[in-house]
């Protein structure tokens, strides 16, 4: 987890400014309230969190799009970046999943913006088999993901899931399939595979 901060921090800090409004594959968040997003964990006190849970009427969707929001305003992209870097360390998981979803809460959300800005980075494959191997059904219905009649087939690493017409991509990006994001075209084959990709490229 403490590695992929940093390298992400790296990649973030070297966005051109531009960049930070673009859209990202993490619907309705441009890169700047995807990157806020990913250190709340690390910011917010457990009492801050419940206020903030409490003004959201008890909606955790409610709660992380409003703070990613307002604290994407509130910081410059500089500050966004150091966040990451400055809590690489930082011992946060997500109330449930443990430290596979803490590393998949980076991974996931790193790639919801590279993805989106173009091939700008590979995952380490190491850290991809562990939260590949850790797909469940439960955590594909957590995250809105719709796999029926569908298998994932890895064509960069020996992997695979699910059963069904197949579907092929970079292993990275079948990851983010799993986690109910629709991809830019080109990036996957297979005949159900316009299931998963945006009509228009962004």
């Amino acid at each position: 987890m403490a590695a992929e901060r940093r390298e992400l921090a790296d990649l973030f800090e070297g966005l051109p400014a531009g960049a930070w409004n673009t859209p990202s594959l993490c619907g309705g968040w441009r890169v700047r309230e995807v990157v806020a997003h990913m250190s709340t964990g690390f910011r917010l006190s457990l009492p801050a969190t419940l206020g903030e849970l409490v003004k959201a009427r008890g909606s955790l969707h409610r709660m992380t799009d409003r703070v990613a929001r307002r604290d994407a305003a509130a910081h410059p992209t500089g500050e966004l970046s150091a966040f990451l870097r400055d809590n690489a360390d930082h011992p946060w998981t997500p109330p449930v999943g443990g430290l596979s979803a803490a590393l998949g809460h980076d991974v996931v959300h790193g790639l919801d913006v590279t993805v989106a800005l173009g091939p700008l980075r590979s995952v380490p494959e190491d850290r991809l088999r562990l939260l590949l191997d850790d797909i469940t059904p439960r955590g594909l219905k957590f995250f809105g993901a719709d796999l029926r009649g569908v298998r994932l087939c890895a064509e960069d690493m020996d992997w695979s899931y699910g059963s069904g017409s197949p579907v092929y991509g970079a292993a990275q990006d079948l990851l983010l399939l799993a986690h109910g994001r629709r991809l830019p075209q080109g990036r996957l084959r297979g005949g159900p595979s316009s299931r998963f990709t945006h009509s228009t490229g962004r």
